[in-house]
């Protein structure tokens, strides 16, 4: 019988009970670290050891040297045909060619070459590096894509403008005319001024206008007090004399017979 109680009330191996203790108790504190203060911070990363970089060993990094290419033959020539043009031309202007055919060029070259302009074809790359070292730099910017350049010995804007108005595909991007470059507005109100004849005329008529107007107002006083004086005469002279001279009466008609 004791046997049978001990092989109840004692657990068998491997078997849980149905119920576990657990323990009932203060929990353990645990301690919270300080955030660090915004001023201390700031002063650790100035002071930070920042540890130098390992130099290289002479020798390993060679400097890369950029071969100097010479300009060729052709292209120290078309400078110096561009160094003339500019010293020679008074009129440069830079035309947009958006594909226009042989044909319409031709025509566009047989119309300009009536009024004495030019069409002169560069290329970019050579136009850029000589106006480069030029006072003409300011124009780089328009060799941009196909490009043509328009030359004349004289300013013949308006010309020039009636041509491009029968060729669309060609735009006037801008010009140099006289030494002064101009967009392409400036050039249209260019093309609006009178010619040079025209202002020395201008200018004549108004200076002699000036000067007839300076020399009447000179003469106007003594003239006005001469006629004054003459008049004065006549208010002193007696009623019957009929010579400006007072005093005298006019010869009787039986002396004069």
């Amino acid at each position: 019988m004791a046997a049978t109680l001990c092989g109840r009330l004692l657990p068998k191996q491997g078997w849980l009970p149905l119920t576990q203790s657990v323990r009932h108790g203060s929990k353990a504190v645990t301690r919270h670290r300080k955030p660090m203060h915004i001023l201390k911070q700031k002063l650790m990363a100035i002071t930070e050891y920042i540890p130098p970089k390992p130099a290289a060993p002479p020798g390993a990094l060679t400097p890369r040297v950029k071969p100097v290419q010479e300009e060729s033959g052709l292209v120290l020539l078309l400078k110096k045909d561009l160094q003339t043009m500019f010293q020679d031309c008074k009129m440069i202007a830079v035309i947009q060619n958006n594909a226009t055919n042989s044909e319409d060029m031709l025509l566009l070259k047989h119309r300009l070459h009536k009024h004495g302009i030019k069409i002169k074809f560069i290329p970019n790359q050579v136009m850029r590096s000589y106006l480069a070292d030029s006072p003409y730099i300011n124009m780089g910017p328009l060799f941009i894509g196909q490009t043509v350049l328009f030359v004349s010995k004289e300013p013949k804007v308006k010309e020039m403008l009636l041509s491009l108005r029968t060729s669309p595909q060609m735009v006037l991007l801008g010009a140099c005319i006289e030494k002064i470059l101009l967009s392409r507005q400036g050039v249209l109100n260019y093309a609006k001024l009178p010619s040079v004849t025209v202002v020395q005329g201008e200018l004549v008529s108004g200076l002699t206008m000036l000067t007839s107007q300076t020399a009447s107002m000179l003469q106007h006083h003594p003239a006005h007090l001469s006629l004054i004086l003459q008049q004065y005469l006549k208010q002193q002279a007696p009623a019957g004399s009929t010579n400006g001279t007072p005093g005298e009466s006019p010869p009787k008609a039986e002396e004069t017979a």
